[in-house]
């Protein structure tokens, strides 16, 4: 059943041409004057990852996306992909880079997440909000520099590289923002 522009939101996923599925990134309604509803739409595609502008009417309609969401256990990366694990069935299954994008920075071996399925098509892995992981690289800061707010480069568990405060040294746990890779504390 299409669902009208009017009732899309933010976060929900519409079938787009060919069958794409797009991720509604931003939403506006606009009604300028007297004249008819225009909504303007964000979309990003989720197996390409591209984000695109839609401006539609409100008598538009989509088909809207249902989708799963399982917990699956990230096990190793191979030539295929990254391979994870239902946590129910003990399928295994991989997802490829271009699919997963740079989120496999936050995640660490035999971590549990949420992997997105759409007709028993995984499509994406959702993370959570903060990770915890653990600093294995570390620059050096000259002692007595305190004069200003310093930040160096980190490496943690992952390989991921994160701007850190200077009093930060290897083998902290530190918390990290999964949308921005900002800093967010000691662990």
């Amino acid at each position: 059943m299409a669902t009208k522009a009017t009732e899309l939101r933010k976060g929900m996923v519409i079938v787009g041409e060919r069958g794409a599925l797009l991720l509604i990134t931003e939403y506006s309604h606009h009604t300028p004057g007297n004249l008819r509803a225009v909504i303007h739409l964000k979309v990003r595609n989720v197996q390409t990852g591209v984000t695109t502008p839609m401006r539609l009417s409100s008598s538009d309609a989509f088909d809207v996306a249902y989708l799963d969401r399982k917990k699956c256990e990230y096990l190793y990366k191979d030539s295929t992909g990254y391979v994870f694990m239902d946590q129910e069935s003990y399928e295994q299954f991989p997802l490829s880079e271009e699919l997963i994008g740079d989120k496999m920075g936050y995640v660490r071996d035999n971590t549990v997440v949420d992997v997105t399925f759409h007709e028993q098509l995984p499509i994406g892995v959702e993370l959570p909000p903060t990770v915890t992981l653990k600093v294995i690289e570390a620059e050096q800061v000259v002692k007595g520099d305190t004069a200003r707010n310093l930040t160096k480069d980190a490496v943690v568990e992952t390989g991921l590289k994160v701007r850190v405060p200077a009093h930060i040294k290897v083998g902290e746990d530190i918390r990290i923002k999964t949308e921005d890779g900002e800093f967010q504390g000691r662990a």
